[in-house]
């Protein structure tokens, strides 16, 4: 086995001094990531700069059968960037180009670390939208959305990051590049390997280009948020929604213990008394929003809204959607640890997984807030507690246990986003079986035989 001082000396002799970080600061800072009581150290750190300096890496890693991990900004809340068999991370943050605005296809090319928010701002200054918002959008990048299929507030409407993606360039494990993909809309030649490498965590190959799809942006939209007196009549109104055929760009929820967060942080005048309200935005011809925006008032009173905002300004609707957007930067303000997950499940079954949560929350004695995109089913239950209280961890690991039990029992997943990493692979064979999960593993040893890229990760076992 090659030594931590052997890689390190190697990498220094392969990539210019800038380009290889061994400092025990840089070690600590690439031995996590947004994920909770979850720490291991790499042997070094790479930024390469090129499609071609990755290769070169992965080449010799290949050779010298030495773990890498791919990593973008480090937002993953599973656990997916973490070296947990050390090895080296492979940072792609310096790879930020925006290499072509496409205006006439209507695509974007770029390198995989792009931050998010940044492409979403180049492309609207040629009039074009990229609708993709994950939470952490103002720093994840491109990359790591891709690998992990983010969301986000208007993936209701819009799709997800793998609704986006047209082409790809990757790198292999055993450092052959090759690329899938085109500008073309129609395009169903051979296996979709698209779809394979989105959501694969990193486990595959290497994104270094991405190629993605644009959209002409929404004439006029309409911010809203309705209060409700408990969680359950909030998911009968997100039920009411979707069944009455109204599609909003955003349908999101906040409890009463994430509101009361948000205020406590942001003071924004939300009522502190109310067990739950809705963030809900409208989008399309000016039209269609008020047509859209009346019904759902309606629909919103019908099931027990004890009231209902609309924002007035842009400032004020921008103001309104960051009550949503701070939604788990106010909670992780309140206790020392904060344990979010995003059990997701059908939406007419959002009610039953809501009142599930507060059920199985009195039953562990926790202090969980509740909030999502709750018009996807897409709930994040977030558990604030200490990770020094081992006792009270057990009840959370039990609490958490019961939930995504609830969530496939009732025909969802154990996550909707946020990837399966190493923190969720044991819920994995509950929700594909057995079958389903050698499958699994063909595909990853077909890739990389050698269990080389992001080992531990998705499967229990070793790959």
């Amino acid at each position: 086995m090659t030594s931590t001082l052997d890689v390190a000396q190697s990498l220094k002799k392969i990539f210019p001094p800038d380009r290889v970080a061994t400092d025990p600061v840089d070690i600590a800072t690439y031995s996590f990531d947004g994920t909770p009581n979850l720490n291991a150290a790499p042997a070094a750190i790479v930024y390469p700069e090129t499609t071609e300096e990755i290769s070169a890496l992965m080449k010799w890693a290949y050779e010298k059968k030495v773990k890498v991990v791919p990593r973008g900004s480090g937002t993953g809340l599973s656990g997916g960037c973490v070296p947990i068999q050390s090895g080296v991370v492979l940072c792609t943050v310096r790879m930020n180009k925006i290499l072509e605005i496409d205006e006439e296809n209507l695509t974007v090319l770029c390198q995989p670390g792009v931050v998010t928010a940044d492409l979403a701002k180049e492309v609207g200054k040629k009039g074009l939208f990229y609708p993709p918002d994950p939470g952490s959008m103002k720093i994840s990048t491109i990359g790591g959305n891709v690998v992990e299929n983010s969301g986000g507030l208007r993936c209701l409407k819009y799709g997800v990051t793998e609704d986006y993606v047209m082409g790809l360039e990757v790198v292999l494990p055993n450092g052959e590049i090759f690329w899938t993909g085109s500008k073309s809309k129609k395009d169903v030649a051979g296996y979709n390997l698209k779809k394979i490498l989105v959501s694969s965590e990193g486990t595959l190959g290497v994104i270094t280009k991405v190629l993605l799809r644009l959209i002409p942006p929404p004439a006029a939209s309409k911010t809203m948020l309705a209060y409700f007196p408990d969680m359950v009549s909030a998911g009968n109104a997100v039920k009411g929604v979707i069944a009455g055929k109204i599609i909003p760009c955003a349908l999101e929820f906040l409890d009463n213990v994430t509101i009361n967060c948000v205020e406590d942080h942001a003071h924004i005048g939300l009522p502190r008394d109310i067990g739950a309200l809705l963030m809900i935005q409208t989008d399309g011809h000016p039209a269609q929003v008020e047509e859209e925006s009346a019904a759902i008032e309606t629909i919103c009173n019908q099931c027990g809204a004890s009231g209902f905002k609309t924002a007035q300004t842009a400032e004020e609707a921008e103001q309104l959607a960051q009550a949503r957007r701070m939604a788990l930067s106010s909670l992780a303000r309140r206790k020392p640890t904060t344990i979010l997950e995003d059990a997701t499940v059908p939406r007419n079954k959002v009610p039953e997984m809501l009142a599930f949560i507060e059920q199985v929350r009195d039953k562990y004695k926790l202090d969980i807030g509740t909030f999502g995109h709750a018009g996807d089913g897409n709930l994040h239950p977030t558990c604030l507690t200490d990770e020094r209280d081992k006792e009270e961890m057990e009840r959370v690991e039990h609490c958490f246990d019961e939930i995504f039990k609830k969530a496939i029992e009732l025909g969802g997943t154990v996550t909707g986003e946020h990837g399966v990493g190493c923190i969720k692979s044991k819920y994995l064979p509950m929700m594909v079986g057995e079958t389903g999960m050698q499958v699994m593993r063909r595909i990853k040893r077909s890739f990389d035989p050698d269990g080389i890229l992001n080992p531990g990760k998705i499967f229990i076992d070793k790959d």
